[in-house]
């Protein structure tokens, strides 16, 4: 759903990365810096209640996500050491997120609900992800799926943003919810596709 928004973000980080690398500016300094940023603000802002704050710190650094690819492609360092780490700390920004929201819910309201759900969406969204290495590493795909993980990271960090705007904290329980359930289905999915590929193989 956000691939034609990621080529127009890499688009638009062109001239950023052409900067950085002048700088002599590494792809990889890029990818740990925007992890560190993602880790520290949804671990610290989010169970401090200030969702609005949080977001907005946590989206500035998300960038980051497209700025090393860019700046990877341009240099002609693209490499399998790149794409290993980008990719293992994607799931560390991910687990900080969900991470943080389960510790709003918990230390600044009583909604068990709310905070399930977000604890579900942690171990659901480095679910998803394994499935897929683990496919691959057996020579077969699983890349389908109705929940991609810029699609589930977007749609929390859009309601935790409402809510930190004023809206309903219902709002953002409804999302986990459906993510939660969004993350379950694309786990079934991949199983389901890695299961007959084995079976035709076999």
């Amino acid at each position: 759903m956000l691939r034609g928004l990621r080529a127009g973000l890499n688009r638009l980080f062109t001239p950023v990365a052409d900067v950085l690398l002048g700088w002599g500016v590494s792809p990889d300094a890029v990818t740990i810096v925007g992890t560190l940023g993602v880790t520290v603000a949804a671990l610290w802002l989010f169970p401090l209640g200030h969702l609005l704050a949080g977001t907005l710190v946590i989206t500035a650094f998300v960038f980051s996500d497209s700025l090393d690819g860019v700046m990877a492609r341009r240099s002609g360092r693209a490499s399998s050491w790149g794409a290993f780490l980008d990719s293992t700390l994607d799931r560390v920004a991910d687990a900080a997120v969900f991470g943080g929201l389960t510790l709003y819910f918990v230390l600044r309201t009583t909604d068990h609900l709310g905070a399930g759900l977000a604890m579900a969406c942690l171990a659901l969204g480095a679910l998803v992800p394994y499935a897929r290495a683990r496919a691959e590493s057996l020579g077969m795909t699983a890349s389908v799926g109705i929940a991609e993980r810029a699609d589930r990271l977007v749609a929390a960090l859009v309601a935790a943003f409402l809510v930190g705007l004023g809206l309903p904290r219902g709002v953002l329980v409804v999302v986990l919810g459906l993510l939660a359930v969004a993350s379950a289905v694309t786990v079934v999915q991949r199983i389901l596709t890695v299961r007959r590929q084995a079976m035709s193989a076999e």
